[in-house]
């Protein structure tokens, strides 16, 4: 495939990402908190996690090893993080959450597999082309910055989900209010974590794909945050009237 072709398939996938933000803003998807029979059959909550998050990992390496092994370790870096990530939400994270017996839409698992799979294969197929020339990327302010951006993201991520993890017991089903550290900004610090480590990563990376990957973390996970946000309003009468849904003090 010509680099051209390339960047306008690309560009479609980030224009795409900002046409659909305005429906998930209103249309929220049907699982977790927010879960649905409405939309068609379920599977295991964990087993769904793991078909849709192992996906990515699985694609980007399949692409990227098709002109041979890449020698640059900025590279090999940046694919390092990728697997990190989702190696954890394939194996780890579904094992950690107290979520036994319950279900997520099939449709959402499908919804996520292709999404992860479009994302896989722009940022390997990039990664593994050649086009961009990473030789001395090790020292270059964008990358050393991309990659404390990637690390500070996905802190938080990794703090928020636990302190959502320990809010119940083994066994229990319940929602309760989170509290501590970046809760008592914002409903989801999570959510947050995961769009500043994939900023992070794009600024490392400096490549479209990885932009592209950053626009639709945002796109989906900013109406997720605030149909989160007004769910904790509606549940719980005593939840703190000035905490955010995702950015403290702004959103």
């Amino acid at each position: 495939m010509e680099e051209q072709v390339f960047n306008r398939l690309v560009l479609a996938w980030i224009v795409l990402a900002i046409a659909l933000m305005p429906i998930q803003l209103f249309v929220t998807a049907p699982y977790g908190r927010h879960i649905s029979k409405r939309w068609g059959p379920v599977i295991g909550n964990r087993l769904g996690w793991f078909f849709m998050e192992i996906v990515s990992p699985t694609v980007l390496l399949a692409v990227l090893f098709r002109n041979g092994v890449p020698a640059l370790g900025a590279v090999w870096i940046c694919v390092a993080l990728w697997l990190v990530h989702y190696m954890h939400r394939a194996f780890i994270f579904p094992l950690r959450t107290r979520t036994s017996g319950k279900h997520i839409p099939l449709v959402i698992v499908l919804s996520a597999v292709a999404f992860n799979t479009v994302n896989g294969w722009t940022n390997g197929f990039y990664l593994g082309s050649g086009w961009a020339d990473y030789s001395g990327w090790l020292d270059d302010p964008r990358f050393i910055i991309g990659i404390a951006v990637f690390l500070a993201g996905a802190g938080i991520n990794l703090w928020a989900d636990s302190r959502l993890i320990a809010l119940r017991e083994h066994g229990e089903t319940h929602y309760a209010i989170p509290r501590g550290g970046l809760f008592e900004k914002v409903s989801c610090p999570n959510h947050l974590g995961e769009i500043i480590e994939w900023c992070g990563f794009a600024i490392a990376c400096w490549n479209l794909p990885a932009l592209a990957f950053a626009a639709w973390t945002a796109a989906n996970l900013v109406p997720r945050a605030l149909s989160h946000h007004r769910w904790y309003q509606k549940e719980f009468p005593d939840y703190p009237a000035d905490r955010k849904a995702l950015v403290p003090y702004a959103l």
